[in-house]
């Protein structure tokens, strides 16, 4: 009865905060969702950015895989052995991503919870000196919690307080081992980037280890969709970047670029890795679809571009405060949880899923409707999803 008792009380303060998340039974047609009820929503809150999880070369494909190697792994890649098209495929993910190696991982969460302890204890473990950015995922919050570090957090997207903490823990530093710098390069809540360049540029001159979260990036910025990470070792070559293939890629899990050591050392110590049941077939059968079709999508990644800028534009006509968001991610800053929950209602009912999210996911005072565009929407419903902007306000 103990249990219960209290999974209830943490409940009720969970609903007296407007804080509590519930899981909403819904159909997926294609752009758009089929609730329980019946109604239809305009998906505006899926990562799904190109639209590729519809897309019939994904679904062939996976179906391929399927068909040659069955419904499941099976095992870790450590005890039954990895597929000749596994490994063919994370050689595909490296050369899109420009670096020697890949290992792909069953998703973002996982990589970033279980990669970054690993690099940590290359560096002393919970000694390591990791600096963060204040507005980093919680999957890599869990990785550094895992590792049992203590973050030393820099303002958000702040390079000049970064190379203060840095200069400062030069000075003060017993070990010779290195720093590590940790953050997204396009930020999953609030839409903007980080200057990688210079963030590339600025580990290198500090020795740093940079390691970078390119979830929200791969398959929508840069050449060909190749995310801000490309080319970066030009300027570095102590980067490790980390990247979905569930969003912009339109199937599951997510890997880790770097070095043919690097990828080698997580196969040996990375208990994400080790532990794991290896991907499902269908899933990687899937990118490699995705990873064919990238280069031909320039016009989907313009699209979302002025369809972003759009959505932008009009949500500021409003008096709406979109933050420094310069991607396919915009916030909708609203403040209390109780207006969150009031704005995404009033759209539901216009027709429009965008989905309030809350602390602790963001700062409290911050809470916001979380729009996510994607190529995929028809004119048609974008339009509607731009009628019914006026209703986050009433």
């Amino acid at each position: 009865m103990w249990l219960e008792q209290a999974l209830n009380s943490a409940l009720d303060k969970l609903d007296t905060a407007h804080r509590r998340r519930r899981l909403r039974q819904i159909a997926m047609p294609g752009a758009q969702l089929v609730m329980r009820d019946g109604r239809q929503l305009i998906d505006a809150s899926s990562n799904d950015y190109l639209g590729l999880s519809q897309h019939p070369a994904l679904k062939s494909r996976a179906i391929e895989w399927v068909q040659r190697f069955g419904t499941g792994a099976r095992a870790s890649r450590l005890v039954t052995g990895t597929l000749e098209a596994m490994l063919a495929l994370e050689s595909q993910l490296a050369t899109f991503k420009g670096t020697r190696a890949a290992l792909i991982f069953n998703s973002g969460f996982q990589a970033n919870a279980t990669v970054l302890p690993a690099l940590f204890a290359l560096a002393g473990g919970r000694d390591a000196a990791v600096f963060t950015d204040a507005l980093n995922h919680a999957s890599m919050h869990a990785g550094c919690r895992a590792a049992g570090v203590t973050q030393i957090h820099f303002r958000h997207n702040d390079l000049v307080h970064l190379d203060e903490l840095l200069t400062q823990h030069a000075r003060t530093k017993t070990s010779e081992q290195p720093a590590f710098i940790v953050t997204e390069s396009v930020f999953s809540m609030d839409g903007d980037c980080a200057d990688v360049a210079n963030l590339a540029a600025l580990a290198a001159r500090h020795g740093a280890v940079l390691y970078l979260d390119e979830a929200h990036a791969s398959g929508v910025l840069g050449q060909a969709g190749r995310g801000l990470a490309h080319g970066l070792h030009t300027i570095h070559q102590d980067i490790v970047v980390m990247g979905t293939l569930g969003k912009a890629f339109g199937a599951a899990g997510a890997y880790i670029a770097g070095s043919e050591a690097l990828v080698d050392y997580l196969v040996n110590r990375c208990a994400g890795m080790i532990y794991s049941t290896a991907p499902a077939p269908a899933a990687c059968g899937a990118v490699e679809a995705a990873l064919e079709l990238m280069p031909q999508l320039d016009a989907e990644r313009a699209r979302l571009v002025s369809r972003s800028n759009t959505l932008r534009a009009q949500l500021a006509a409003i008096g709406v405060d979109t933050l420094a968001s310069t991607t396919q991610i915009i916030p909708a800053v609203l403040g209390s949880e109780a207006a969150a929950l009031a704005a995404q209602q009033r759209l539901e009912n216009a027709g429009v899923l965008a989905v309030a999210i809350r602390p602790p996911t963001v700062p409290t005072g911050a809470s916001r409707l979380r729009f996510s565009l994607s190529s995929a929407m028809s004119d048609k419903d974008f339009a509607q999803l731009l009628d019914a902007l006026h209703l986050i306000k009433a």
